[in-house]
């Protein structure tokens, strides 16, 4: 079955740079947008970023541009996010998720993993 395991969340001071990464498995990885979203306490859901089968394409939320890089290692069946710079709003359990469609949409994702803790502190 599809199974999405993200890693590397964790406690970090604000301006400080972590990187989640999400295994994937059950499904042909290199056929799949990979995106990453983002649920703070008390908050919706919000799109962070995508990134295209191949790699060369990515999209990103507007608060998180020039701070955050996405990218997929199709062989190891990952994708990635890169965080730099981060700033307590940045606080949120991040998850992975996959689709076909190029979109920031949530609800168009398909699997999503069970997601991992960020936490931005002063």
């Amino acid at each position: 079955q599809v199974q999405l395991v993200e890693s590397g969340g964790g406690l970090v001071q604000a301006g400080g740079s972590l990187r989640l990464s999400c295994a994937a498995s059950g499904f042909t990885f290199s056929l799949y947008i990979m995106g990453w979203f983002r649920q703070a306490p008390g908050k919706g859901r919000e799109f962070v970023a995508a990134v295209s089968v191949g790699g060369d394409s990515t999209l990103y939320e507007d608060s998180v541009k020039g701070r955050v890089t996405i990218s997929r290692d199709n062989a190891k069946n990952t994708v990635y996010l890169e965080m730099n710079n981060l700033k307590i709003e940045d606080t949120a359990v991040y998850y992975c998720a996959t689709t076909r469609q190029w979109t920031t949409r949530g609800h168009q994702y398909n699997y999503w993993g069970q997601g991992t803790q960020v936490t931005v502190s002063s």
